[in-house]
């Protein structure tokens, strides 16, 4: 049996329905050791500022950051692109723990928040909806935080969404410029919150739209359509759990590193992530709805069909006894041999039903 369902796999009989194929759990098992491979190019940017000017600094390697360190300015360091040499690398410039670096290399982690040796650590996914494949799509992005310093790791270059912060750091009165490192990390973290707002408002718009194609052609390609968004509200829910946790555990953190102006910002993007995961669940429950309502739709229409070949074959149920009973071999019947039996036998078998729908369409039966 195992080795026909294998078979019947390669077949790709899935595809005939148009039904998308499942996709590979979101998270690694603890115990597995999946290898991150070397991105082919690395792009190193600072943003070295105080409250009166800023330097944006592009390095041609990690080893340049060493003087960014200990200057009394506040100095973010976004390193778009991983590489095993340059994490470990510049973690070892700023005092970050090696198992820090281990978490900043993995694969497909759930999102986690760690204080470590005077440094504070927090890896989050970055949503995008790729409006495509109308799928959910994750960006793994590391945040090392530190006295006067923040270092932001990046798998894809391409998609940013904290260039809105890199704006507000030109302007000179802004509070990034006038706060700490802390700030700063609060700021990418409510970045990152509200991307989630984005998304969920494009898989919302897909949920009203499956719900008109549902209402107006129920077939087994919606079916496959609807199943399709409960997956990416299943990695979307995947997401905003262990960030509420994260953001909860920043508000009940006494670190040196979080100052007590900058806490209650973390209320805020703690009642964001909330938010987000009560709108999760009502569009989680409008998907359960949608597929009752495909279910009621398809029953519905085989209820019709069945009344429909139900009337024809009541319809056709008086010829099929009148036929019967004429052509029964007996050389006595009844008008048998009369010359107008032929036609009194078919005026017979058209007036029955026609008698019969009458009788139904009075009954309200159709």
């Amino acid at each position: 049996m195992r080795s026909r369902n294998r078979y019947i796999h390669y077949l790709g009989i899935e595809s005939l329905f148009g039904i998308p194929k499942t996709r590979k759990a979101p998270y690694n098992l603890p115990v597995s050791i999946i290898q991150r491979e070397d991105a082919d190019s690395v792009k190193i940017i600072v943003n070295d500022y105080t409250a009166s000017a800023i330097d944006k600094i592009k390095l041609q390697s990690f080893e340049e950051s060493h003087r960014f360190k200990d200057n009394d300015h506040v100095s973010w360091i976004n390193i778009d692109g991983l590489r095993k040499t340059d994490v470990e690398g510049i973690c070892k410039i700023y005092g970050v723990h090696p198992l820090i670096a281990e978490d900043i290399l993995s694969l497909n982690q759930r999102p986690k928040m760690d204080e470590v040796e005077g440094v504070m650590y927090c890896l989050l996914n970055m949503l995008y909806f790729n409006g495509t494949t109308c799928s959910v799509e994750q960006e793994q992005i590391s945040i090392v935080f530190g006295k006067n310093f923040v270092i932001s790791f990046q798998e894809d270059a391409r998609r940013d969404a904290f260039n809105p912060i890199r704006d507000k750091l030109i302007i000179s009165n802004s509070k990034l410029r006038q706060r700490g490192s802390d700030y700063l990390f609060y700021s990418m973290l409510d970045m990152i919150v509200d991307n989630y707002f984005v998304v969920m408002d494009k898989l919302g718009e897909r949920i009203e739209w499956l719900e008109d194609v549902v209402i107006k052609v129920s077939t087994e390609r919606s079916l496959s359509r609807i199943n399709q968004v409960r997956k990416e509200l299943n990695i979307l829910k995947r997401n905003i759990v262990p960030v509420r946790e994260i953001v909860n555990s920043f508000l009940r953190s006494e670190s040196d590193l979080l100052e007590d102006r900058t806490t209650k910002y973390f209320k805020d993007v703690y009642d964001h992530i909330v938010q987000a995961f009560d709108i999760t669940e009502s569009y989680r429950d409008m998907i359960m709805g949608l597929q009752d309502l495909y279910i009621n739709s398809v029953n519905l229409r085989m209820n019709q069909v069945m009344k429909v070949m139900a009337i024809v074959t009541c319809l056709m149920a008086p010829a099929t006894v009148i036929g019967g009973i004429f052509g029964m071999n007996f050389e006595s019947i009844p008008y048998l041999h009369t010359r107008y039996g032929f036609f009194i036998a078919v005026a017979l078998m058209l007036a029955i039903p026609v008698w019969m729908l009458r009788g139904f369409k009075r009954k309200g039966w159709f």
